[in-house]
């Protein structure tokens, strides 16, 4: 397995994002999916991420599951999880575009009613709709399905902005994908920000 820490991370980025033209125009011949399966032709692998959040001490609990591809989808394996009434986190996770080609990562509570237009004006973008399977791996490294805060490992290279929804400041656990949908992290919010830190990641809070 390849290695890589904080000092060598951009290194490590820009030899991995080499691969990315290659990985998006064989998505689709070669069937590929955002499940651990295919992990391995990711800029860095769910493994390699989970091998780095240890070593930097980042306390989560692990989950094993089917690959989940919607909101509705990671309800019906919720029942594993910190219910929301106790203080558990279910994310909604969305890559966005505006029209002058900002890149947003918006992380919001699972129900949340999101109103780009509105939101385009909150945070001072032009025109936001979702970006392209495309955009979002040179830009996250991920495919669709897998959109996570934690993608801002790669997302901090290429200048993403990271919004949270205010809200979850008020959740005890929150539950995250580790760059493939087929596995769920709980961690605390705490420890996200920790990571968010070590990776020199700045982020805003939103309010909806």
């Amino acid at each position: 397995m390849f290695s890589w820490d904080i000092e060598n991370l951009d290194d490590v980025f820009c030899f991995r994002m080499m691969c990315c033209t290659y990985i998006i125009s064989n998505d689709r011949a070669l069937n590929m999916d955002a499940s651990s399966n295919f992990q391995g032709s990711l800029p860095i692998s769910s493994d390699a991420l989970l091998e780095q959040l240890d070593k930097w001490g980042i306390n989560y609990k692990r989950y094993d599951h089917n690959p989940l591809q919607t909101v509705e989808d990671s309800k019906e394996i919720q029942d594993k999880f910190l219910p929301t009434q106790e203080g558990g986190g279910h994310l909604k996770n969305l890559y966005l575009r505006d029209k002058k080609k900002k890149n947003v990562l918006l992380i919001a509570e699972q129900d949340t009613n999101i109103d780009l237009k509105a939101l385009s004006k909150a945070i001072g973008c032009a025109n936001l709709s979702f970006g392209s399977p495309e955009r979002l791996m040179q830009n996250l490294g991920i495919r669709p399905g897998a959109v996570t805060p934690l993608s801002m490992i790669n997302g901090v290279q290429n200048n993403v902005s990271l919004f949270m929804d205010s809200s979850l400041r008020n959740c005890s656990k929150i539950y995250v994908h580790p760059l493939v949908n087929d596995r769920t992290l709980e961690m605390s919010l705490v420890e996200l920000e920790r990571f968010l830190g070590i990776i020199g990641v700045d982020f805003d809070w939103i309010d909806f």
